[in-house]
This record gives C-alpha cells, structure tokens and sequence, in this order.
C-alpha cells in the first residue's frame, strides 16, 4: 500500500521560529547539505552583528562563512535587507534563505542577487509533511539558486552596462572635442549607444557618428519612412558621386543597403573605436570631426537640390 503525503501546518512542526525551527536546523544540517549539494558543517545559532541576530552561521568546506535566515512564513522585504546585511557582516560567500512561501518579487531579487556573482544565493521553500499516521517531517525545496547560466546572465548584463558607460563617455569628449570646429551637433545629449545624429535641415536624412569596439563612422542616413523616396534620394546623390567626393577629398562608400528601407553615404575611419587605449580618442575624434564637417559640406549643396 503507498501512502498519500498531507501538508502539515509548520507551527504544529515547529511552534517557535527561533527556539524550535533554528535549533532543529542546526542539530540537522545535513538535511540542507542533501538539498543543496554544500557541505555545510560547524553551524551556530543566534550570532551578532551589530543590531541584528543571524538564525545560523556555518562554514562551507572551504571554511568560508555561510549565513543562514529562517522564516516561518512569507518571504518580505525585511529578512532579504536582513539577508544581505549579514552576507556583508560575515563577508560570507553563501547566504541561505528558508521560507514558508517565496514571493515572487523576492524569487527575481535572488537570481538578480546571483547575477552579480558577489556571493551565492539560495532561497528554499519550507514545509512540514507527513505520510498516514507518521511523524511530521520537513521539506526543502529550493526555489533559486546559484547556477552557471545565470553567472553568464551576470556576466552579460556587465559586460553591457561597461560598455553602455564607456562610449556616453566616448561621445561626451567627442561633443566637446567638436564645438569649437562645428555646431553641427551642439544640441545633441551624449548617449549610451553607438551612434549619435542630428539632422541635415531635411526629413530623414540625418548627419550621423557611429563608434564600433575598433573603428569609427561619420555618415548621412537616408530614412524617410519610405523605401522608394529614400532609394530616390540616394539615387539623385549619388549622380553627383564624382564631384561630393572631389569636394569630401577622397572616396566614400555609397550603400543602397539592399532587402532594407534605408540607405547611406558613409566614409569609415580606421584609427580605432571605443575600446582602444583612452589616449587614442583625441586622435579619433580629430579624424571624425574632420570627416563630419567635410561631409556635411559636400552633401550640402546636393540634399539642398533634391527633387522630394
């Protein structure tokens, strides 16, 4: 005969949070190590740090402290700030939460938690079972924990955040670089993306930067909205192709961008992009201003006589 298993109310497992539950814990902390694949060992109950009490401290196998709260109820706020003030006082490497009944915003902290890769951070669901007539018995499932994907996950959204910060800084020094020579872009906020523009004076044609890791791009984007008037723009700038580049001073690269809406006119500047040396930037910039300003002038004349 197989026997069905019932939930059991965990204030008739453990009527005390702290004098029950904790101290059940810390004579069974293997029950933990069978869930979570750690060797914890050595556990303390009720340690200080300044104010607050953390339920158990323990060590893992490298002999690194682990930290432990327990809650007989909800997961809130107050016991995820708990959490990470003890994580910190401990300058522990795993935190370990165990509630009755995670809530969903405190599931996303803990994986957000595990993204940073600062520590290791599990959340387990408590609940008290029992089969027939049998004794009640404990239940730990684990929620979130640390894993490899979401260290990647981690390490993406910082690689992305890095270069976010590095090209706003990028374009800030390039738009002060710039004034003085030209107020082509004197109004424009330095962004986060790779590429900054203004506007020729016509719709849909804008004057553009672009910063990739290693080179750099001035350009006229031609998008109006309209696959065939931006093709028939290009195609009436680009009649005058000899004599823009004879007033740019050397070759461009035309791009009808074929099977996309958009064209452009583009001249690429090879000196370096966003990620070389900082002491190359001046040298970048220089190149890059200098072929904005003579773009602008020999597109000028030519978007001025357009047929749209």
């Amino acid at each position: 005969m197989i026997g069905k298993i019932q939930r059991v109310p965990l204030r008739e497992v453990w009527k005390h949070e702290a004098h029950d539950f904790t101290r059940w814990l810390q004579e069974n902390i293997d029950v933990l190590n069978e869930v979570l694949d750690l060797n914890l060992s050595s556990p303390e109950r009720e340690q200080s740090t300044g104010n607050f009490n953390v339920d158990i401290v323990a060590e893992d196998g490298n002999g690194n402290s682990v930290v432990i709260e327990n809650q007989l109820e909800k997961s809130n706020h107050d016991h995820l700030g708990k959490l990470v003030t003890y994580l910190s006082a401990y300058e522990a490497k795993t935190a370990i939460w165990i509630c009755s009944e995670p809530r969903p915003e405190h599931v996303a902290a803990i994986s957000w938690l595990n993204e940073s890769r600062l520590a290791s951070f599990y959340l387990l669901k408590v609940e008290g079972i029992c089969i027939g007539k049998s004794s009640p018995a404990p239940l730990l499932t684990l929620i979130v924990g640390p894993s490899d994907e979401i260290r990647e996950i981690g390490e993406t959204k910082e690689n992305i955040a890095e270069r976010y910060l590095l090209r706003k800084r990028f374009w800030t020094e390039l738009l002060n670089a710039a004034k003085p020579k030209t107020s082509l872009h004197a109004n424009i906020s330095p962004g986060q993306h790779n590429w900054i523009g203004t506007s020729t004076g016509v719709r849909g044609l804008g004057l553009n930067y672009v910063v990739r890791q290693h080179e750099a791009v001035v350009e006229c984007y031609i998008d109006c909205g309209d696959e065939e008037k931006n093709k028939s723009i290009f195609d009436q700038l680009i009649k005058a192709r000899k004599k823009v580049e004879s007033d740019f001073g050397g070759s461009l690269e035309w791009q009808p961008l074929e099977g996309r809406r958009a064209c452009r006119i583009k001249k690429t500047i090879t000196i370096g992009g966003y990620r070389d040396e900082e002491s190359k930037w001046p040298q970048i910039y220089e190149a890059m201003i200098d072929a904005m300003i003579k773009l602008d002038k020999a597109l000028k004349p030519h978007i001025k006589s357009l047929n749209i």
